[in-house]
């Protein structure tokens, strides 16, 4: 009978420590999810903003890699447009950059050790270099 009882608490040990491993685990995951949340907010908060060497063509874009924001100085009338355009583009794929910057960033703050973290950055790296202005470089 004394064996029964051994058993018995064995049993008991083993199903409070599967609780408790079930306890970890769930709070590891809600804690995960709020990390999650969090940075999705900061990341569609986010802008990525760049200006040209030589100061006269500003570029913004928003979380999503989309140009919002164009400043031209009035000494842009005093070049071809050809070399403008071509100053458009490179300051909006600098702006891109920065934005890319920053989501990693804060990706690392939050969620820093997580492969959802990885998976993020690569997303936006992708999203980003096939878009306007964007490479077409998947690497």
């Amino acid at each position: 009978m004394s064996t029964g009882r051994v058993g018995m608490w064995t049993d008991e040990a083993a199903l409070d420590a599967a609780a408790r491993r079930v306890d970890r685990w769930e709070a590891a995951f809600t804690d995960r999810a709020q990390r999650t949340r969090s940075l999705t907010s900061r990341i569609q908060a986010l802008t990525g903003a760049a200006r040209s060497p030589d100061r006269m063509v500003e570029a913004t874009v928003d979380s999503s890699g989309q140009l919002v924001d164009l400043r031209l100085d009035e000494r842009t009338r005093q070049h071809p447009a050809a070399h403008t355009a071509e100053q458009i583009v490179a300051t909006a794929r600098a702006a891109c950059a920065d934005l890319l910057r920053q989501v990693t960033e804060a990706t690392q703050e939050d969620l820093s050790d997580d492969p959802a973290g990885t998976a993020i950055v690569e997303s936006y790296q992708r999203h980003i270099r096939s878009g306007p202005g964007g490479t077409g470089a998947t690497g």
